[in-house]
Formats: C-alpha cells, structure tokens, sequence
C-alpha cells in the first residue's frame, strides 16, 4: 500500500469535501494499486448517504458554533471530527466484494493499534474497539472497479460539540445497551496521554502504507477541486425526501437502522415512490437494484414479497433479507 501526500506547501487547511473529492480522484486516476493518506479538518459533521440530515444533525447548533456540514458518498451513521481526530482514507484494487474488503481493512486498523500496545478489536460492522469502547468507526463504498474504505480514529475530541451537534435515534442508543454516546467512547490520548497526535499520525501512515508514496502536483489538485464541488450542492447535502404517505423505522441487528417512506397512487393504491434512508451500508445504487421494482406495485406484504424473491435485497444494502425489509415496512409503520 502506497501513501498519497500533498505538497509540503499546501496549507491543509480544507473543508472536509476535498478530501473525499480526493478519495474519488485516486480512485478513477492512480495507478491500480492500493493507496493511503490521512487528514485533519475543522470542526465537521458528516452524515452518511442515505441518512436524513435534519433527524441525525442538530442544524442550528451546528451553524450558531460554525460546525461544517458534508454528506459523503458511503453509507453508514454519522461522524463529528476536528482537529483531534485522524480521518484515514484507503483506496482498495481487490475483485472480492466491498463488505470483505471492508473487514479487511478494519482489521489493519486493529492491527496498527494493537503494534502501540493497545487491545484493540473490531465488533459490530464498522467499529475498532479498545476494551468495548469504540475508539473508530468506518464506512466503504465503491468507485468504477475499486474500493474505497474511510475511518475516523478518535484520537481526543471535544465531547460536548460531539453530543450537541450530533443527535442519535434513541432505539440506536438502546440497540447498544448504552445511555450516552459519551459512554461508548474512549480516545487514544486517554490510553496513550505522552503521544502527541503528531506522532500518533505517524505511526499511523508507517503502519499502513509501506510501499512508497506519491505526492499530488497543481493540476491533480485542480481535478480534485473539480470533483470537491458536487459535494457542496444543496440537493447533495441536504437531499430529497421520497415517499409521504406510509413511513416505518427498524433497527436490525447487523445491519442498522432502516426507515422506509412509501408514497401511493391515490385511485389504485400501487406504489407511486419508495425511499430508503438509514445508517446501513449500500453495497450498489440501490434504486436500480432494488427500489426501482417496487414502484408501481401493489402495497401489500404478499406482492412485496414477490419482487424481493428475485430482487434479493441483501445484494443492495449489506445484510438485510427480504423479511427483514417486509418487517420494516408492513409491521413498524409510524403514526
């Protein structure tokens, strides 16, 4: 694996969207290899792809403290970051599919941890955990034929911007058995107090990338401020919300919670539009592979069923069965 670095003049002092916009540009440019690099921001939520941003996000918390706001292409739940934590960002050339991919690479994350002495392991889908507590959370998501994989590494963090800029669903709290999300955190700081975030990131780029290293010039930056502009679209950001009539909300163990928004025909009483929105994880546009044939269908469990037996939804959003999903929609509907 490769380090992927930027020049030694560049401020470094960007808004979280061009480092995604670089992960894209690695991606569809570099060589077909595996790629590395960390980074730094302001302080930043980022919601995850199919999440609704005015239930994970407290909005106007966010703009009184100047918190930034981006929604990145990879599914999953939302993420606080500052100067405090680590982001890491992994671009994969590997045929297996991204959910393998993905663990693989958590557990190189556990394993660079684990080299500084500390136990860590990876529990859940996306956490590594020191003694039960997360200490990184992460996400995938795929660009042509490669895998992108990101995590964040708390490394010390203001907790209170985290608790107040972020609002999580109480049944997510529950899920975990825990009464805060301060609960459930721990920092490297707080196991390692003498390493500085300097040499923790050190370590950190030594550990995972081993094999030589690649620095952007002016025109590959200039292409990825080309990519970095999609992200700051209000219909990116903010998104549209699909399906008004029905609304239902799960959470399922493995693979996070779901809410299904289902608008009707008003004559025929078929399914005029259907949304999916959550912390899961995509595994493909899951419009094309899955919602796109449940329009136009009857909305009753027995017709549903139909179309999932051949439009699988696991090959869509990772775990999650055809019962499941019939669960969400016809038993845990929202009054």
């Amino acid at each position: 694996m490769k380090l992927l670095k930027l020049p030694s003049g560049f401020a470094h002092q960007e808004r979280l969207a061009f480092y995604l916009a670089m992960e894209e540009w690695a991606a569809r440019t570099l060589a077909a290899e595996d790629w590395f690099f960390t980074w730094r921001v302001s302080p930043t939520v980022i919601i995850g792809r199919n999440q609704q941003i005015d239930v994970e996000v407290d909005l106007d918390y966010c703009r009184q403290r100047g918190i930034d706001l981006c929604r990145r292409r990879s599914g999953g739940g939302c993420v606080y970051a500052n100067k405090d934590n680590i982001m890491m960002s992994c671009i994969i050339t590997d045929a297996r599919d991204v959910a393998t991919v993905f663990a693989a690479f958590s557990a190189r994350v556990a394993d660079m941890l684990r080299r500084l002495g500390l136990p860590a392991e990876v529990t859940g889908r996306n956490d590594v955990t020191i003694g039960g507590r997360k200490v990184s959370g992460g996400a995938f998501y795929r660009v042509g034929d490669r895998n992108i994989a990101h995590s964040t590494m708390l490394f010390s963090t203001d907790m209170a911007d985290m608790l107040r800029a972020i609002t999580p669903s109480r049944s997510k709290l529950e899920s975990k058995q825990v009464k805060s999300v301060e609960s459930r955190l721990t920092t490297i700081s707080e196991h390692i107090p003498q390493l500085s975030i300097e040499s923790f990131n050190r370590h950190i780029e030594s550990t995972m990338a081993t094999g030589g290293s690649y620095t952007l010039s002016e025109s590959d930056i200039a292409e990825v401020r080309s990519i970095e502009n999609a992200y700051y679209a209000d219909e990116w950001l903010y998104g549209t919300r699909r399906g008004v009539t029905t609304k239902s909300r799960k959470r399922i163990e493995g693979v996070g919670e779901i809410a299904v928004g289902v608008s009707l025909e008003r004559d025929s009483g078929r399914v005029r539009d259907i949304g999916l929105q959550g912390d899961f994880f995509a595994l493909t546009d899951i419009d094309a592979a899955l919602l796109s044939h449940l329009r136009g269908v009857d909305f009753s469990r027995e017709a549903f069923a139909e179309v999932l037996r051949v439009h699988n939804p696991g090959r869509a959003v990772a775990n999650l069965t055809a019962g499941d999903l019939l669960d969400v929609i016809f038993e845990n509907q929202i009054t």
